[in-house]
């Protein structure tokens, strides 16, 4: 089963995805920023980056170094709503999809997808 990481401080945000992506078979470790440490390796770390840029910068810093080799995702409400997910913003973060708040279920679930397959659930 596929290990997902979220990093997002606000609390209805990260259970909201939690619950998404738990329901689409995908083992989930969700924590606020600065608090709790990784259980292990992920598959994918999903990370809310939020301005002052250099927060934003610092947060997916730390993402890499906790889970060096996991793919990210960037999630923000200061993306454009037109962003597109492995475009010219992915790249300028270092990032592999980037994604616009507010999002649906269906365009996270296409981003995490995209970057590592169905869950073996959702394979079945």
């Amino acid at each position: 089963m596929p290990v997902v990481v979220i990093i997002e401080d606000d609390e209805l945000m990260r259970s909201l995805l939690s619950e998404w992506l738990t329901a689409e078979g995908y083992r989930v470790d969700a924590v606020a920023h600065g608090h709790g440490r990784p259980s292990g390796p992920a598959d994918l770390v999903i990370v809310d980056v939020y301005m002052p840029r250099h927060l934003g910068v610092e947060r997916l810093c730390s993402a890499r170094m906790a889970y060096p080799g996991a793919p990210i995702i960037a999630v923000s409400g200061q993306f454009r709503a037109d962003v597109d997910g492995a475009g010219s913003a992915a790249n300028a973060l270092g990032v592999d999809r980037v994604i616009a708040k507010p999002f649906g279920r269906e365009a996270l679930l296409r981003e995490v997808r995209s970057v590592i397959g169905p869950s073996m659930a959702a394979a079945d």
